[in-house]
């Protein structure tokens, strides 16, 4: 069967891809859902004055909040409906996953398949309006203390704002659903895709401008491609790294034809998370910097002052907490999506074994010592990936769409997409090799 999905992948080309119907609809459905959220980034918050707004801005973009902008696609510097973008539910997701780990009753909802899910979904989606009025509301506040930002502040202007604000957040995770349910990939992550990759083009064009004008060397710009280059091809690297543990059959007598054990692999991905571990620290780091990030500092407290500035990009605590962050939800995050006792107990359900362990538990304790180890790789792989080039970043003051995190975002949600694209080319290419069989079977009996 694995060799002939290999074939069958090989030989996936474009007649194959115009023949698939299904994928060519879902690639469409998907365009045209991110052309609708790009649209929506242009889209202004009502009652801001875009030339005040403009110069705020700039004078806070170089810090955390020119992260905020790009997670959002550019949406915060235009203050537009989608300006909050997709992280509260990121947020709202982050907690409830923690929950499931510590309370009984919702652990259990998990344990309850598909119905359990979407119960626990619908508390995320509840979570996602708090999250995005309490952040909505501090931005609306934040404006209002800007230097001439908003036309005519008030409570009129608060209420208008937190509700285009919530409800361009709690639109982006219903499109977000629809991408993942109707189109191609995961529908949040290619949201967040999309953001960075529609702000690539300046940001080059601005790295080239400082090169013609003399404000960055030559030599400096080409050692930035050559990292640029180099990190991606590290990112694809670790990403399609496995280690496959041997899984043995055994003998089974089927009447009286006795049948050979087979053998199989069971892989487990070196980074098992994914790119979700420096999005959920990202997200983190964001919270108790969107509201401030348009006011007045000299207003704030000694303290929040001292707080804002360590968390700065490129301070060196922002960076200690980035590092842990990742390399805590590496591990967390692997433990939800990937169970070595579940693991264990279907092997053993299917009368299959690794060699040397015992079924059941001692094989449960095996995979979960292998999978602890390659995670401790991968998630030094995901820190060192997302802190070096921000070190160099914050060295030599090149755009921060060139960062490490925003590249591993770029490559791995690009790496899935098109395997869920060859994965639906070779479905396609199953189902016409079963309807070519049955119509020579039909002819055969006739």
């Amino acid at each position: 069967m694995a060799s002939a999905a290999e074939q069958l992948a090989s030989n996936l080309n474009f007649a194959a891809f115009a023949k698939a119907e299904d994928l060519k609809k879902r690639i469409w459905f998907t365009l045209g859902a991110l052309l609708i959220y790009r649209l929506g980034t242009y889209i202004p918050m009502p009652g801001i004055n875009p030339e005040a707004f403009a110069q705020a801005f700039q004078q806070q973009s170089g810090g955390v909040l020119g992260m905020f902008n790009m997670f959002a696609g550019g949406a915060v510097e235009r203050m537009a409906i989608f300006a909050l973008g997709i992280m509260p539910y990121i947020s709202a997701s982050i907690i409830m996953q923690l929950m499931t780990s510590v309370v009984p009753s919702l652990e259990q909802l998990k344990k309850e398949g598909e119905q359990g899910r979407k119960v626990i979904n619908q508390y995320t989606r509840y979570g996602t309006v708090l999250l995005a009025t309490v952040q909505a509301y501090g931005i609306a506040v934040g404006l209002e203390s800007g230097a001439n930002i908003v036309t005519d502040p008030g409570w009129f202007f608060r209420i208008s704002a937190v509700i285009t604000l919530v409800g361009g957040t709690m639109f982006l995770m219903w499109l977000g659903e629809q991408i993942t349910a109707r189109g191609i990939g995961n529908g949040i992550s290619l949201i967040i895709f999309s953001g960075i990759v529609a702000g690539l083009p300046s940001a080059i064009g601005g790295t080239l401008e400082l090169g013609r004008t003399g404000a960055m060397s030559t030599g400096l710009i080409l050692a930035i491609i050559v990292l640029a280059v180099v990190v991606i091809g590290i990112i694809v690297f670790f990403e399609r790294a496995q280690r496959r543990l041997l899984i043995q059959y055994p003998k089974r007598q089927v009447g009286n034809r006795m049948f050979q054990g087979d053998t199989s692999h069971l892989p487990l991905k070196l980074n098992t998370a994914g790119v979700i571990p420096p999005i959920f620290a990202s997200s983190l780091l964001l919270l108790p910097t969107t509201a401030a990030g348009f006011s007045d500092t000299t207003q704030l407290p000694g303290w929040a002052g001292t707080v804002l500035a360590t968390l700065g990009h490129g301070q060196p605590l922002y960076m200690l907490l980035y590092a842990a962050l990742i390399a805590f939800f590496a591990f967390f995050y692997t433990a939800i999506v990937f169970n070595p006792k579940d693991t264990a107990d279907q092997l053993k359900k299917h009368s299959g074994f690794i060699p040397g362990y015992r079924p059941g538990e001692r094989t449960a304790e095996y995979i979960d010592y292998v999978l602890t180890r390659i995670t401790v790789v991968g998630a030094i792989y995901l820190v060192l990936v997302c802190l070096l080039p921000e070190f160099l970043i914050a060295a030599t003051g090149v755009p921060f769409y060139l960062g490490g995190t925003s590249l591993l975002i770029v490559v791995s949600v690009t790496l899935d997409t098109v395997s869920q694209v060859q994965g639906h080319l070779i479905a396609h290419q199953y189902e016409g090799l079963i309807k070519k069989s049955k119509l020579r079977g039909g002819k055969r009996g006739r």
